[in-house]
């Protein structure tokens, strides 16, 4: 037997995303200009690398608790969600290996074989693989350029089936299209969640990196949601530490138990010197704005720039760094133009259908480079599409 045949099904099955694909394709390229990844390019703030350092050389060398040690859950609960002081630090929070790292604990003690997760479409393709690895069964909910993006309540009680769809997930500012979610709109999707008892998993990674008066909005803090919703978060994007994992979530107590429990065979605990640096941030929320700032200069680039290319239109997102513009006027799918894309303006770009059926005709495009790197990208992007 081969080590490969070895392997359980699941894992035989496992493909790599279609974001790593592109990133593995241009590596073997040279003077390629990335609009892919959705990683701030800023490095992280230096006072908080020392007080990560600081804590190393004071001897904070050693194991943490399962649930994160609770001075980072106390700095977490005043200033690391949008609901502020809304969560008990020592039952209702934890800190994990990143948000992935959450959102994968979240599906190991919630999903039976066959449970049914209602997901955005398009959505952020490993939420997906994530419910499907752990037994579950994502259920797309489409949605439209022009809505927003924005899931419809009534869409969502259409797919709920009595007796198998167990959780809702959602997520905004999104992944991939950078919607934020209208107070109306996400007011809608909690009574409909209440009505047909729902679990919800709120994404809010992105919660701190709002434009154009976005107001910063929790589905936890509507009525009859607090009981019924699991609020996942970072320090990666909003703070530029994406390398660190870390990450960490909030909800009923008796789910944060369980999770700290399996968290304790699978990860024992979380690296203890960068959760000292970890509460260093968040005491300072200054450091958020500047990396805000950066990304709201680019956005205005990004958005008056792909205004003006032939074939292209873009949305106009309030929230994280991505833009999702529609493509069709070029002529092409979504994986043609973006592979063509790379093979000639050297540009990558993530075709849109990577994110599900509703992305296709879109590509996601990531404003976090360096804003010479943007300005650049979107005038390669232009010849492209002129030389069509």
């Amino acid at each position: 037997m081969t080590g490969f045949d070895r392997l359980n099904l699941k894992a035989q099955n496992t493909d790599q995303g279609a974001i790593r694909t592109m990133f593995d394709k241009a590596a073997k390229m040279t003077g390629v200009i990335s609009m892919g990844i959705g990683e701030p390019c800023q490095n992280t703030n230096l006072a908080i690398c020392k007080a990560c350092a600081d804590a190393l050389m004071s001897g904070n060398t050693h194991y943490a608790p399962n649930a994160g040690i609770l001075t980072l859950r106390k700095a977490i609960s005043k200033n690391g969600f949008i609901a502020k002081d809304f969560f008990d630090p020592e039952t209702e929070i934890m800190v994990t290996n990143g948000g992935m790292g959450a959102f994968a604990l979240i599906m190991q003690v919630i999903l039976e074989p066959g449970d049914e997760v209602l997901i955005q479409d398009p959505q952020y393709l490993n939420f997906q693989k994530t419910v499907s690895y752990c037994g579950g069964v994502a259920v797309p909910v489409p949605t439209t350029f022009e809505s927003g993006f924005c899931m419809d309540a009534e869409e969502i009680r259409r797919r709920y089936v009595k007796g198998k769809t167990k959780m809702l997930i959602v997520n905004s500012p999104n992944n991939p299209t950078g919607e934020v979610v209208p107070e109306d709109k996400l007011r809608e999707i909690a009574k409909v969640a209440v009505e047909l008892d729902l679990l919800v998993l709120s994404d809010e990674v992105y919660g701190q990196l709002l434009y154009d008066g976005a107001k910063p909005l929790s589905i936890a803090e509507f009525p009859g949601m607090k009981e019924r919703t699991i609020v996942v978060n970072s320090f990666s994007k909003a703070y530029a530490m994406t390398g660190w994992r870390l990450g960490y979530v909030a909800g009923p107590r008796g789910i944060i138990d369980r999770m700290t429990k399996v968290q304790e065979y699978f990860n024992s605990c979380i690296n203890t010197p960068a959760q000292h640096g970890a509460v260093f941030a968040l005491e300072h929320p200054e450091f958020i704005e500047e990396i805000r700032k950066d990304f709201e200069e680019r956005r205005k680039i990004a958005i008056e720039g792909f205004s003006s290319i032939n074939g292209i239109t873009p949305n106009t997102p309030k929230g994280a760094f991505y833009l999702f513009p529609d493509i069709k006027g070029t002529g092409m799918d979504s994986t043609t133009f973006c592979n063509r894309l790379l093979d000639e303006a050297k540009v990558v770009c993530v075709p849109g259908n990577a994110f599900g059926e509703c992305g296709e005709g879109y590509m996601r495009v990531s404003y976090s480079g360096e804003k010479a790197s943007v300005i650049e990208a979107i005038e390669r992007i232009r010849k492209f599409c002129n030389n069509i």
